[in-house]
């Protein structure tokens, strides 16, 4: 029996969905924080966002493939593989934002790396947050 996996439409939903609620969360906040305009802040949100969402799509498809081959539902992940889920992602997003940021902003090295992993880790608790709500709303179904 093959395990159920969310369908391309269902994985589009949900990184759009998840990408403009933690928008609207970050470009505020980043805009007072650095002194910038909200359309500056915004605009580098879009693109670390478009990155997101591109680095989403693969890595949520790769995960799920993972679950699936080892006969989990994506959905009904335990706690740990939600961590795991959520921790992997956003190292991924880490390594590939830090040039974004250090150019973007005009930022050092050290002053990159503090912005990305205070960002991450607010991201981290947000993506588990998300995902669990998600996955309550649309839950993958086994069709018998």
């Amino acid at each position: 029996m093959d395990t159920p996996m969310r369908s391309g439409r269902d994985r589009l939903r949900y990184t759009i969905s998840f990408e403009l609620i933690l928008m609207a969360f970050l470009v505020p906040v980043g805009a007072i924080y650095f002194d910038k305009g909200v359309h500056e802040i915004g605009a580098l949100g879009l693109v670390l966002s478009l990155k997101a969402m591109a680095l989403n799509l693969v890595y949520n498809w790769v995960f799920d493939r993972v679950d699936a081959r080892a006969g989990r539902i994506s959905s009904d992940r335990s706690v740990i593989g939600r961590l795991l889920h959520a921790t992997g992602f956003e190292l991924t997003l880490l390594v590939t934002s830090l040039p974004i940021y250090m150019w973007w902003l005009q930022l050092g090295l050290i002053e990159a790396i503090a912005t990305d992993l205070t960002v991450t880790t607010f991201v981290v608790f947000y993506t588990y947050a998300f995902t669990l709500g998600y996955d309550r709303l649309f839950p993958v179904r086994v069709v018998a």
